[in-house]
């Protein structure tokens, strides 16, 4: 029997932007809680804290950098099963890495098969809302990135509350039910009318003549097909933003990494401390959605790489205020300010990309952005963590 098809912007497109909103927070908001686990994985492994680091630095690299790869099932089969998909292969990821012995295996685990996992639900759910909204786009994507902020603000809360009274390993396991929520709002997504392929007639095509290309021939069209390293070499504005881009991104995910670790060695309260990152995402629930409203004005459109600059400069200045106090009001100060900053990043983030470049060369060349992206990701919690070595924290690593 025939799956339903489903108008755009119809009643039930309301319900896939509430699944996509789950979809975010389960995913992008996830990786914001890892630092609470940061100490006792530690002591669990006996690990520096660059050994230690290189677990949500995986795990948030693979998120961005499976983008490629996302495309590439979706188009072959669609949002919904890569959303399911992606929702499976997380939950596997969580619940193996609750029995891991070593700190590699917990690199294997929670860091690549649950970050691939969350990079197929999140990435799917992007591409199904385009789908689903035409007129009111913008207003679907500011809405749906309010899960971030749900995310941000809550996954801390969950996770200082079991670990109290499950340790790491069982609160890993509870994570992995959790992310079987993904599955769920896969299934919610069902086939849009705008998005079916054309009948193909029936009967088999003839056979070919010409020769089947080289495995090796294939795989360079692929990259060709998904990766626009053709435009990073001709288009100096794309060239310019990207590696800018790379740039900040050494310096950008480091909070969510060591300012829980960083509260907690100064004397504040571990419940404190996590509070810290849920005040992060409960701003950000309001200023995330005002942000991606105000970037897709018209007003806006000749000044957005002006104003996503001083979004960048704010971050990066707000971590000085770490090197002045780790004074628990301090710090709450630091959230808000840090919220504003990256409310701004994340709106106009992508919105910048867009005007670099043309729209029908938008996919190859948010496939190479995410892939150079995620290379910072991958290297600044190790780096930054090596520079802290065993001492005491007494600085969080900014980027400028």
């Amino acid at each position: 029997m025939p799956q339903a098809l489903e108008r755009p912007e119809g009643c039930w497109a309301w319900v896939v932007l509430l699944a996509c909103l789950v979809t975010h927070g389960l995913t992008l908001g996830f990786p914001t809680c890892i630092g609470i686990f940061f100490t006792d994985l530690q002591h669990e492994f006996q690990a520096s804290n660059s050994e230690t680091s290189w677990f949500p630095s995986i795990q948030i690299a693979v998120l961005h950098a499976g983008g490629p790869l996302c495309s590439i099932l979706v188009g072959c089969f669609g949002c919904r099963p890569t959303m399911m998909l992606g929702g499976v292969l997380a939950c596997l990821g969580m619940v193996a890495s609750s029995f891991c012995g070593t700190l590699g295996q917990l690199y294997v685990t929670a860091g690549f098969i649950t970050g691939l996992g969350m990079c197929f639900s999140f990435q799917a759910s992007i591409t199904v809302l385009g789908f689903y909204f035409t007129r009111r786009r913008a207003l679907a994507n500011a809405l749906a990135s309010m899960g971030v902020s749900l995310g941000i603000m809550l996954w801390p809360l969950l996770s200082g509350y079991l670990l109290e009274d499950l340790g790491w390993r069982g609160t890993f396991l509870i994570f992995g039910g959790v992310f079987l929520h993904c599955c769920v709002c896969g299934a919610i997504v069902r086939p849009v009318a705008t998005s079916m392929a054309p009948e193909t007639k029936e009967g088999s095509p003839p056979p070919s003549k010409t020769p089947a290309p080289s495995c090796l021939a294939a795989c360079g069209r692929a990259i060709q097909r998904h990766l626009a390293f053709d435009i990073l070499w001709h288009n100096v504005v794309y060239r310019m933003y990207t590696l800018g881009v790379m740039w900040m991104i050494v310096g950008f995910p480091l909070p969510h990494v060591f300012l829980v670790p960083y509260a907690i060695r100064h004397g504040v309260d571990e419940h404190r401390a996590a509070l810290l990152m849920s005040i992060i995402g409960f701003c950000n629930i309001f200023l995330r959605p005002m942000a991606g409203l105000a970037a897709g004005r018209r007003d806006f459109a000749d000044h957005r790489k002006y104003l996503f600059s001083l979004a960048a400069l704010l971050n990066g200045l707000t971590n000085l205020v770490c090197t002045v106090s780790a004074d628990f009001r301090v710090l709450v100060g630091y959230c808000l300010v840090y919220s504003v900053s990256m409310s701004g990043i994340g709106a106009l983030l992508f919105q910048v990309l867009m005007d670099t470049v043309p729209m029908d060369q938008f996919s190859r060349a948010l496939g190479l952005f995410t892939i150079l992206e995620s290379i910072s990701i991958l290297v600044s919690p190790p780096l930054a963590g090596e520079a802290l070595g065993g001492r005491a924290a007494r600085v969080l690593p900014g980027h400028l």
